[in-house]
């Protein structure tokens, strides 16, 4: 009889061990998880807020400069005046001839530009629908002739050998002596440096409507011949 209570007690000892440490475990887990310590801790790994995203279409932002050009090539020829001969595989003499046109092209369409030189700004309009609005830089000291005129010619890069520009997206609209104005992007340099970059909104030109790269392939590729142009202060 004693030794089936001895071998009781020695089967129940080991049981008695897992509950004691069983136990002290659970003690231990519910005094951690009340302390602030635990607390701080799952709340960097739970986040506090969902992270929510979706596409915006933004403004394209205008800039206004502070300052005048640094860099301007000098001029040749009365300033309102810009040489323009066509862009071609070998480089174009600079005494080729230039032809005027006898009448202005005609047109029947319901396409209409229209420059203010007050605002420094270009209106483009197709019947009477807003189509583009463009900042324009006009010719320095009033050199951009106001009037009714239409586009006359259209070339990809027109080079102006009176300061050794190229002039892209060239639409060309009045003629000043035996040289041609007109609208254009922003001239690049003989060493391929972008004249003018940063300055639209004021004026800045020798007598040509200035766009931006961008604005002015857009003009570009919409313009037809004929397209009246109106320059107005």
């Amino acid at each position: 009889m004693k030794q089936t209570l001895s071998t009781g007690r020695i089967r129940l000892f080991p049981i008695f061990i897992l509950l004691l440490i069983f136990g002290s475990l659970g003690l231990a887990f519910f005094f951690f998880s009340s302390s602030p310590a635990s607390a701080l801790i799952f709340a960097t790994l739970t986040p506090t807020q969902e992270n929510l995203w979706a596409y915006v279409s933004l403004p394209k932002a205008t800039y206004t400069p502070t300052s005048l050009p640094t860099v301007t090539p000098i001029p040749t020829e009365t300033p309102g005046v810009m040489g323009m001969e066509v862009l071609a595989d070998t480089p174009v003499p600079t005494n080729a001839p230039m032809q005027q046109p006898q009448s202005a092209p005609s047109y029947s369409g319901s396409k209409y530009i229209l420059v203010d030189i007050s605002d420094q700004h270009m209106y483009v309009y197709e019947g009477d629908t807003l189509i583009y609005s463009f900042v324009a830089s006009t010719g320095m000291n009033n050199a951009t002739r106001a009037g009714t005129f239409a586009v006359q010619s259209k070339i990809p890069n027109a080079y102006g050998s009176t300061w050794d520009i190229w002039m892209p997206s060239w639409l060309g609209i009045y003629w000043s002596g035996g040289l041609e104005n007109g609208i254009h992007a922003l001239p690049i340099l003989s060493n391929g440096a972008t004249l003018w970059a940063g300055f639209l909104g004021r004026p800045i030109s020798y007598g040509c409507v200035v766009l931006g790269s961008y604005e002015a392939q857009l003009l570009y590729d919409w313009a037809e011949v004929g397209t009246p142009v109106e320059i107005r202060w």
